[in-house]
């Protein structure tokens, strides 16, 4: 359960994970392409594999890649040497720049289900109670564990359907 709740620490836990995708993107073009610098061409296969690696890892829905247009575009306010390449911080800016909405997608998802579920959890339990079998187990249970294992089994739900 530590590690579940671990992935709800915030914005470090947020910024950390951007970093290691990146990271690890980052490296693996530029060992690619044999350049110390990522080109166009590079930046945009770094962008796919980046949104997979979000898609991934990070809870929440499917998130499509920008446009080509939309990368080069981006690249060229984040080239700040304006050689026409990023290099790896520049490359951090513009993955922090062009993942910012997405991180405020999913941290608006992680608050909805942390807040929603419980409270769902209270409002169905006494109609819980009623169901033959599960009722007395129900009702054996203090509210707090009960909300708390109907939030994990959202959480777990919702981890699941990513996958898919």
């Amino acid at each position: 359960m530590g590690q579940l709740l671990d992935k709800f620490h915030g914005k470090q836990w947020r910024e950390k994970q951007i970093r290691k995708i990146t990271d690890k993107v980052y490296d693996r073009i530029k060992n690619q392409s044999g350049r110390a610098n990522l080109t166009f061409e590079d930046l945009y296969i770094a962008v796919l594999l980046v949104y997979n690696d979000i898609n991934k890892h990070l809870p929440g829905p499917h998130f499509d890649p920008p446009s080509k247009d939309q990368v080069r575009a981006m690249m060229q306010t984040c080239d700040l040497n304006l050689d026409g390449e990023l290099d790896h911080e520049e490359f951090v800016r513009f993955i922090q720049q062009l993942t910012a909405d997405t991180i405020i997608i999913v941290s608006q998802g992680l608050i909805i289900t942390l807040a929603v579920a419980p409270a769902v959890a209270m409002a169905t339990k006494r109609a819980t109670e009623g169901v033959p079998g599960v009722g007395k187990v129900v009702k054996k249970l203090p509210n707090s564990v009960y909300a708390s294992l109907v939030t994990l089994a959202v959480v777990w739900f919702q981890s699941s359907q990513q996958g898919v």
